[in-house]
Order: structure tokens, then C-alpha cells, then sequence
């Protein structure tokens, strides 16, 4: 089930907030609980008994880690101090149990492709099998995986008091407005809220408002940028410029699509009185690769940053030594994203162009700023240069594999052999409407303010353009038939 969707729009979001309503405050968080596995399990009910698995581990683990501090004589473990070895067991049970349920869901089909083809490159045939299994990989896994595993490092940490019910950590896990694609939330930003939370018509108003413009960014902009997308992308040749056309369609798409799910479950989570940190802040404004990073996706870039690339030694281990793990990092965050080697090599094009700026700001940054005209000069150059450098990673995101990449980087230096069907592809890559949609996609991420800054303070005006744009997103639904959600294939 997808939020761009007749079937949540109009029967389960509505029966879902007046069952919790309709509640009594005691019981909504188990009606919330529920309803989520109900959502999570609309598509293929087999997913629900595996992240119920998940949770009950972390759940049993984080409460063996709690149960040793207090058998110690401590209301919670504390930050730095000693651990037993029981402790130390429950959070190796956790941590392996999520990141083996993880592979296998994952990355075992990846694993044994990628061992069949290098035993007939080497002339092994004998040793690959006849056939391999086909895993179908559980929606959400990687989201609520690196969540769950999170609440159990925090309580071994001593940064998180541990659950004070399975219920409300069987909520935090499955909450179902950012089960599927986040944002990725700690416990301890969300424990206090699933014991209390306010509920309060400006609450939800925001929530409402911050839902219409996340619907209206994936239906009116992300789709129809996709759409661009695909053609150029599944095209058998290109010339340069649709290469580059398709390449800027699909860079407004990941970011409409990804950002408007995150608005839109921000809103949610809002409806019902939990308040969820802000996921995107105008990433392709960023100045530099780092800044990115600190703007896109910014739940999973802080977990990558908790804990990996701080465990790992951070920047406290010498220069040397922090540019390895920036690589390893950014590797491992592209591998997290798909089973497949151009994800890898995406991550791994972050994780050098992070050690890269990261040298020359500490060996050739020149200090001292330019007047105010140079200034903002160099600030526009560095935003380019940036977008450019993210728009060019893009292509092995979403390229099917390696080669299908390498073609495409041919296409945008001008190098791929055209053939007479390129000049047809011109008329269906710049129909009226979907140039249209790129320009206004562009304008609103160099120009407008977010989603999330423009529902802090709501006026009567806010509510009628957002309300009108949601009307506008419905119709376009029964009209549209590329409606896919990108990372809900992550």
C-alpha cells in the first residue's frame, strides 16, 4: 500500500484516524500498532511475522542489556561504564540476527549471481549450481532493520532508557507512517511520545498541510519527471542532450519522490501526535559534497554517521585514517541501498569525492572570505559544480547495472552511435506539460522554501494552496499511470 494511493487516501488513512480517535487514550497506541502491521502487511501478509521477529529479538535483547544495569544496582546503563558479558552477548544476538535476516532478505540473491559469473569468468562451470533461489525482498526491510538495531546499541550505549512495554516498541518499529522508507528515528527521540503526546488541532493542521505538499510533489512533479526518466534511461541510444535532459528529470525525481514521502509521513506522524525530525533541507542547494549529505536524507546520514563512521574511529585517528572511513562508509551506505555492484560504486564515488573535498579543505582552503559580490559568485559556482557531481552519481543509481551505466556517461559526453529512433525521442522527451514540470521543479528546489519550513506557521492562505494542490494530485492519480515509490525499493 502507497500513500499516492485511492485505497490510503480514501479508506485506510480515514478509518485508521477514527478508530485511534474514536479510542480510548489507553488503547490508541495499540489500535496505531494494529493498523500498521494491517498496512504493512496489505501487500504480502508473509512480511509481518519477519519484522515481528525483528522486533521481538531487539526487543528481548535491549531488555537482558536494561535487567544487568539494574541487577547492578543503576535505573538504566550508564554512559562509558563497564559491561558484563551478558550484555555483551544480547547485543551481539541483536546486531547479528538483524544484519543475517538483512543479508539473506537482501543480499543473498546479489551474492550467489555475482559468485556464478565469476566461476564461469575463471572456467569453474562444475561449481555453479543449476539454479539459484529467488528472494523476494520484504518492503521497508532496511529502514526498519537499521532502526530497530539502533534501539538496542543506544540502550547498550547507555543512551536510551529501554522500552517500557513491548507495545511501545512494537509501535516504534512498525509505526506505519515511516515504516516503509523513514525517516529513520532513534527510540529515544520517539519514547516519551509513544507514553504521551499531545494531540491538538494546530498539530494536525500542520500535519494535514505538510501531507498535501508531500502527495502534491510526488504526483504533480516526481511522475511526470519520471516519466521523462524512464524513457531516457530505457532508450536503446541517445543523443547528448537527451541524455542530459533525461539525467536532470531524474534528478528532480529522486528528490521530489523521496522528499515528498518524507513530508508526507512527517504530516502523518503529526495526525496522530508524534512529532518526526525534518528528512530533507534543500539539498540541491548545497555548497559542497559534505553539506549534501548533511541535507539529503538526513535520518540516514546521521545513523551512518552514529554508528559506523564515529565507531570506525571518525576523525580522531589522523587524517589517513579518516579518509578510509569516509570510503568505507559512504561504500557500505551504497550498499545498503540495492544489491547490485553500481550501487556500490555509487557509494564508493560519495565516499572519494567526501575524502577528496575533505583533503583539499584542510590543505588548500585558502582562509579568509572575498567581498560580498565574489562571494556569492563563488557560492553559485560551488552549488553548480555540487549538483553536477550528485546529478553524475545519479546515473549509477539508477542505471540496471554497469554497463547499462557506462552507456549512458557515453551518451553525455556525446560519444554513443546514434541511430534514426533518437530523433524521434525528442518529440516524446519535451512534451509541453513536461517541460513544464521541470522548470516549476526546478524553481522550487533553488527557490522555494521547504515543505517543512512552509507549514511552521499555517495561514488561511497556506491552507487553500495546499489544500488546492491535493485536489489538483487527486485527479491526477485516476489520469497517471507511472506511480511508483522509489526507495520503497530499499
Amino acid at each position: 500500500m502507497v500513500f499516492s494511493s485511492y485505497l490510503f487516501l480514501f479508506y485506510f488513512l480515514p478509518l485508521t484516524l477514527g478508530a485511534y480517535y474514536a479510542a480510548p487514550t489507553k488503547w490508541r497506541l495499540a489500535v496505531l500498532t494494529i493498523l500498521s502491521y494491517v498496512f504493512y502487511g496489505w501487500t504480502n501478509p508473509l512480511y509481518v511475522p519477519l519484522m515481528w521477529f525483528s522486533t521481538f529479538i531487539d526487543y528481548i535483547s535491549g531488555g537482558i542489556i536494561a535487567a544487568e544495569g539494574h541487577r547492578k544496582g543503576m535505573q538504566f546503563v550508564q554512559i562509558g561504564g563497564p559491561r558484563t558479558s551478558r550484555q555483551r552477548a544480547a547485543l551481539i544476538v541483536s546486531v547479528t540476527s538483524n544484519l543475517i535476516l538483512l543479508g539473506f532478505f537482501k543480499y543473498f540473491q546479489f551474492g550467489a549471481e555475482s559468485y556464478q559469473i565469476l566461476m564461469r569468468n575463471l572456467g569453474y562451470t562444475e561449481m555453479v549450481p543449476d539454479a539459484i533461489w529467488h528472494i523476494i525482498l520484504p518492503l521497508g526491510i532496511s529502514f526498519y532493520t537499521f532502526q530497530s538495531l539502533s534501539y538496542t546499541i543506544d540502550v547498550y550505549r547507555g543512551e536510551a532508557r529501554p522500552a517500557r512495554s513491548f507495545l511501545d516498541f512494537a509501535c516504534y518499529v512498525s509505526l506505519f507512517p515511516q515504516l516503509v522508507a523513514g525517516p529513520i528515528i532513534r527510540f529515544q527521540d520517539l519514547a516519551d511520545q509513544l507514553v504521551e503526546r499531545s494531540h491538538t488541532w494546530d498539530k494536525f493542521a500542520r500535519g494535514v498541510i505538510l501531507f498535501q505538499l508531500g502527495l502534491a510533489k510526488k504526483v504533480v512533479l516526481a511522475n511526470p519527471c519520471g516519466f521523462l526518466a524512464e524513457l531516457s534511461f530505457n532508450a536503446g541510444t541517445l543523443e547528448c542532450g537527451q541524455a542530459w535532459w533525461g539525467l536532470l528529470a531524474y534528478t528532480l525525481q529522486i528528490y521530489f519522490d523521496f522528499s515528498g514521502y518524507s513530508d508526507m509521513a512527517v504530516g502523518l506522524g503529526l495526525m496522530f501526535g508524534f512529532t518526526f525530525p525534518q528528512n530533507f533541507d534543500s539539498p540541491y542547494l548545497s555548497a559542497s559534497l559534505s553539506e549534501f549529505w548533511r541535507r539529503w536524507h538526513i535520518s540516514l546520514s546521521t545513523w551512518l554517521r552514529e554508528y559506523l563512521y564515529i565507531p570506525l574511529g571518525g576523525n580522531r585517528l589522523g587524517p589517513i585514517r579518516t579518509y578510509v572511513n569516509l570510503f568505507v562508509v559512504m561504500l557500505l551506505g551504497g550498499l545498503w541501498h540495492g544489491a547490485a555492484w553500481n550501487f556500490l560504486i555509487w557509494g564508493g564515488y560519495h565516499g572519494i569525492l567526501l575524502a577528496l573535498e575533505r583533503f583539499w579543505n584542510q590543505n588548500f582552503a585558502v582562509p579568509g572570505v572575498p567581498s560580498p559580490p565574489p562571494r556569492r559568485v563563488w557560492w553559485l559556482l560551488r552549488v553548480g559544480v555540487t549538483c553536477l557531481l550528485v546529478a553524475l552519481g545519479w546515473v549509477l543509481f539508477r542505471a540496471h547495472s554497469l554497463t547499462h551505466a557506462g552507456h549512458y556517461f557515453t551518451a553525455l559526453i556525446g560519444l554513443a552511435a546514434n541511430r534514426p529512433p533518437t530523433v524521434l525521442l525528442w518529440s516524446v522527451l519535451f512534451p509541453p506539460y513536461h517541460v513544464f514540470c521541470v522548470l516549476v521543479g526546478l524553481i522550487i528546489v533553488w527557490f522555494a522554501p521547504t515543505a517543512w519550513r512552509f507549514s511552521e506557521q499555517i495561514t488561511p492562505g497556506k491552507a487553500v494552496w495546499a489544500g488546492s494542490l491535493f485536489l489538483f494530485s487527486v485527479v491526477l492519480l485516476a489520469l497517471q499511470q507511472y506511480n511508483p515509490f522509489i526507495y520503497f525499493l530499499f
